[in-house]
Order: structure tokens, then C-alpha cells, then sequence
């Protein structure tokens, strides 16, 4: 039996389109697909040919938190793995959000940041 390999995650946020522009900026990722979606809301795919963030959002995010589709950034953080730790928090730090939590452990380094949803972000290289 072979492994299983991870996907996507399903999130939502404010603006699926001005998230997917930060990650596309700051990453290097695409968006693979775009369109309507659950409850009348809308979906940005993006990320890579092999795994992405679904990211969406409700016509109206005034309803309360009866399900996760309905809470904006439900998650602890996301981890991105990056190959270039200083260069890509340059271009965070270029892009207006502050790092923070800078640390170097055992195999690796690592520090976080905040997006325009207060979701939080890991960035982590192994380099």
C-alpha cells in the first residue's frame, strides 16, 4: 500500500482573491482554479501542481460560528517550507507584515507572521 500524500486544506478567510494574491506574491505559488462554491461562497485554489489552500469565503461572514466555513482562519497556523529562509521573509517584510518568533532548532530554522485575517503563518527552512 502506498503512502498518502497531503492535498489541500480548506480555510476561511475575508478575501479568497487577496489572500491568494499574498501567497502568490510572497511564495511563488498559482492559482489552479477559482469559482462558486458551499452556501453561495467563493473558493480560490492555490498553491503548487501538487498540493494548495482552498481559500474561502461567504457572501456575508455575519453568521455565527456553526460550522468551520463559517470561522475565519480556523487553524493554529500553516507551515511553508522554503528553501531561502532570509529571502523570503524579505519579501514579507517588503509586503508590510511583521515577523516574529525567530528561532533555529535542531533540523532547522523557522519564524511566523501575521496576514490582513490575522491567520498565522510558519515559514521553515531545513537548508
Amino acid at each position: 500500500m502506498s503512502i498518502a500524500k497531503f492535498e489541500h486544506v480548506n480555510v476561511t478567510v475575508s478575501d479568497p482573491k487577496k489572500t491568494a494574491s499574498m501567497l502568490t506574491q510572497l511564495f511563488g505559488w498559482k492559482v489552479r482554479w477559482e469559482g462558486p462554491s458551499k452556501y453561495d461562497g467563493y473558493t480560490v485554489h492555490v498553491g503548487t501542481d501538487e498540493d494548495y489552500l482552498a481559500l474561502y469565503a461567504l457572501p456575508q461572514q455575519e453568521r455565527p460560528d456553526e460550522e468551520s466555513y463559517y470561522r475565519t482562519g480556523a487553524v493554529n497556523h500553516f507551515g511553508i517550507l522554503v528553501d531561502d529562509l532570509d529571502e523570503t521573509e524579505q519579501k514579507i517584510l517588503e509586503a508590510g507584515y511583521r515577523t516574529h518568533s525567530h528561532q533555529t532548532y535542531d533540523p532547522g530554522s523557522r519564524f511566523y507572521f501575521h496576514d490582513h485575517d490575522d491567520i498565522e503563518w510558519e515559514v521553515v527552512s531545513y537548508a
